[in-house]
């Protein structure tokens, strides 16, 4: 209590937990791309609670790595090197870039499967009443905590490279998990409701999968890039929506 008193008179501290907020909220909006994307694959009886499941679990995962921060600061020492570098790219690997490899591939497999189910779907596979591929919920949950993990170990340390105070980021990271909690349910309603956004979503996890890989691999491509062209992308698909309905909305009035 005596560490948190100073902080919450201090300017600097309330500007670095706005930022962190701001960072792991932009973080955040991966991890729930992917959540959604999968609940949406279950009968609708369990999609929110597979959602807030999954948000729950992501926030349980942050917690402990912030209960663990020495161990986690350790993530980033190179443990071995496979012959130095070789056309930029930086071949010395930590526990930290063998874990975003990993979370990278499995997102590119994901991504592309899902992608191909959607382009070629099985026969076989069942279907609800409004034709969703229905998908086992344990199966479901794996690959959530799977990913949770990836996400949670790269927005952990951006909190550790922004700020020093444990306070600061154990409030941005319960707060940014409230936000994905709210938000969960209207984005995968939206993703849902309109198929082409779930490839658009797919598309941004292709892309991210690749980040992750690179960033592993000491390609390290900025942020700031990525996330405006994935907000040009969801500007250019929002017009699109709103031509599709305007013409629907036109052919209705006309049929009358």
């Amino acid at each position: 209590m005596d560490a948190i008193i100073p902080l919450l008179t201090d300017p600097a501290a309330w500007a670095a937990l706005i930022t962190l907020i701001a960072m792991e909220v932009v973080l955040g909006i991966d991890n729930l791309i992917f959540i959604s994307i999968l609940s949406n694959k279950l009968p609708e009886a369990q999609r929110q609670f597979a959602r807030r499941l999954g948000i729950s679990l992501a926030l349980i995962m942050r917690l402990a790595l912030l209960s663990t921060l020495a161990w986690l600061v350790h993530l980033t020492a190179p443990i071995f090197s496979v012959g130095g570098s070789l056309a930029g790219l930086d071949l010395t690997f930590s526990w930290r870039d063998l874990i975003l490899i990993a979370g990278g591939l499995f997102l590119l497999w994901k991504a592309t499967k899902e992608i191909h189910g959607t382009m070629d779907p099985k026969p076989a596979d069942f279907l609800d009443k409004t034709g969703v591929v229905v998908t086992n919920f344990g199966a479901v949950i794996v690959q959530i905590i799977l990913i949770d993990m990836v996400f949670s170990i790269d927005s952990i340390l951006t909190a550790v490279g922004m700020t020093d105070h444990l306070p600061i980021m154990i409030v941005a990271v319960i707060i940014t998990v409230m936000i994905m909690l709210l938000a969960a349910d209207p984005l995968a309603n939206f993703i849902n409701n309109n198929p082409s956004v779930v490839m658009l979503a797919l598309g941004f996890l292709l892309m991210i999968g690749m980040i992750l890989v690179a960033d592993g691999f000491g390609v390290h491509i900025p942020k700031g890039y990525i996330y405006a062209a994935m907000a040009f992308s969801v500007g250019v698909e929002a017009l699109n929506i709103m031509a599709r309905n305007a013409k629907t909305k036109k052919e209705s009035q006309a049929g009358h």
